[in-house]
């Protein structure tokens, strides 16, 4: 029993480092390819905590050359299109200027029914209102609306808006971020100042305390079945 436990926590950690060095950019976009490679690695983990007989330094072996094929084809990825297109396939043209391309909908076995469930998820209740669909790599429709049909924003009204800042959490559950307090301007003093004005007279009162983008300060008390929220304006 203890084997066991000692390989799945030896397993996890080499299965965690990998990820890690796969890299975020990676894992988000989630391509045929990096789906085969993250079963692979699954699999792979799980053979030696399965079977005590397999040695760990194989299964570990195995694990590192899938990572280090799957660097090498992303690197090489960036430097040779033919090979990004290859492994990673490229965009399909649904709908090209408000017309739909059927024969592209037959090669890749997509249904009206299945475009149209796609359309309305992206916020597009009819064909007539898309001018672009395109099928993107990983499986995402990206929609492209018809200019008549896009929302008005403040620039094509002339309305000039103030910078927008990074939201930030500055307390969670008791903790406190210095780094997040820092980037917005606030030093800890200014905090427990914008705080003790909102009514709470210590910072270990405070369950969440988050700037939004406009500079806002909201902040939830601990203890309570039902936190109750306050707010300052910077």
């Amino acid at each position: 029993m203890l084997v066991v436990l000692a390989r799945t926590f030896i397993m996890y950690l080499v299965v965690l480092f990998v990820i890690r060095i796969m890299g975020k950019a990676e894992l988000s976009k989630m391509s045929p390819f990096q789906l085969v490679v993250i079963f692979m690695i699954a699999e792979l983990a799980s053979i030696p905590i399965e079977s005590p007989e397999i040695s760990m330094i194989k299964g570990t072996a195995a694990i590192f050359t899938l990572m280090f094929i799957q660097v090498l084809i992303s690197y090489l990825s960036l430097k040779h299109e033919k090979i990004k297109c290859f492994f990673r396939g490229k965009p399909s043209l649904l709908i090209n200027k408000g017309e739909i391309n059927t024969q592209e909908m037959k090669s890749l076995r997509i249904t009206i029914d299945d475009l149209m469930e796609q359309l309305r998820i992206g916020n597009a209740s009819s064909i007539s209102e898309v001018e672009y669909a395109i099928m993107e790599a990983n499986g995402d429709l990206s929609i492209i609306q018809k200019a008549e049909n896009k929302p008005l924003t403040p620039k094509d009204m002339n309305i000039k808006k103030a910078t927008e800042i990074m939201p930030s959490v500055f307390i969670a559950d008791g903790v406190l971020y210095n780094s997040n307090l820092s980037a917005s301007g606030r030093d800890e003093q200014k905090l427990t100042e914008e705080l003790n004005a909102l009514g709470f007279e210590n910072m270990s009162d405070v369950f969440l305390a988050v700037c939004d983008s406009n500079g806002k300060l909201h902040a939830f008390a601990k203890r309570t079945a039902s936190p109750f929220a306050r707010e300052v304006i910077k």
